[in-house]
């Protein structure tokens, strides 16, 4: 099993496929899943010649379930920790949900060459939360009530969220599919409890509007317009007007984990910006 360490000592596990000279495509994860979410779109960039590498963040699927670090300074850390061990320059990084925030901080201080453009996916910036500086933003109360439900019953709380919001489910005519509630459901509980309770935090709480402003590169928005997990208006609309180089695609009636139950388009999108 591949794994690095990080900079305070844990192993971070990491899958790598195709050619060592190709460009490097990164995925991040969202709450609470590991790198398997992004099979589709590793198995379709593979065959396009792509090198392609997803990781479990710390606390997560086959990483180490450590006590402490839960947070977005953290995380970015281990993907620069992960970057410099495979030594990838040019790359592109892309993330869902949580996994955007975490883009959104490591792009904003990478290292000079090792970034070319950056995807953020139904993602949390710029805050979730609602704060002073953010007024519309989804009260604390919400989050209280995930922590609320993890700490209660986990693994029925991991078949609830899949079952309904996060793929739009819960809809009138919804095309339910037992399969990725399923595999949400295995990817959950293979992670740590401590560090999905600690990381409803850092996805709703951290403000990447500095980051935002901070991502030179080539950025593509890409959210469904019913996400009913990170509303558009509260983040993609937001995010767009704080990238200097953004460029924002939305969907109808897709919802928080459309590059799941939609990877065809996702798939086709994502190429056609990799290669513009």
């Amino acid at each position: 099993m591949a794994t690095v360490t990080t900079t305070d000592g844990f192993n971070i596990f990491y899958k790598v496929w195709g050619p060592k000279d190709a460009q490097p495509i990164v995925f991040h994860h969202g709450w609470p899943l590991s790198g398997d979410d992004w099979d589709a779109q590793m198995l379709f960039f593979v065959s396009k010649g792509y090198r392609v590498i997803a990781h479990d963040r710390r606390g997560h699927g086959r990483s180490d379930q450590v006590s402490d670090g839960h947070d977005m300074d953290h995380y970015a850390a281990d993907v620069a920790a992960l970057v410099r061990e495979l030594d990838l320059k040019n790359a592109i990084h892309i993330g869902h949900s949580t996994g955007g925030g975490e883009v959104a901080r490591y792009v904003a201080r990478a290292e000079p060459g090792r970034v070319a453009k950056a995807v953020l996916i139904g993602a949390v910036p710029p805050i979730m939360v609602k704060t002073t500086a953010n007024p519309d933003g989804i009260p604390l109360e919400v989050f209280d009530e995930f922590r609320a439900a993890l700490a209660a019953n986990r693994a029925q709380f991991y078949l609830d969220v899949p079952s309904g919001p996060f793929y739009g489910f819960n809809r009138p005519g919804a095309e339910i599919s037992e399969g990725l509630i399923r595999n949400w459901w295995r990817q959950g509980m293979a992670g740590g409890a401590k560090a999905h309770y600690e990381g409803i935090k850092a996805f709703s709480e951290t403000d990447f509007t500095d980051d935002l402003k901070s991502m030179t590169v080539p950025t593509l928005l890409l959210h469904g317009e019913d996400d009913q997990i990170v509303p558009i208006g509260n983040s993609a609309h937001k995010a767009i007007k704080l990238l200097p180089n953004g460029k924002l695609k939305t969907y109808p009636n897709l919802s928080h984990g459309l590059f799941a139950t939609h990877p065809e388009l996702i798939n086709a999108e994502l190429l056609e910006f990799i290669e513009s």
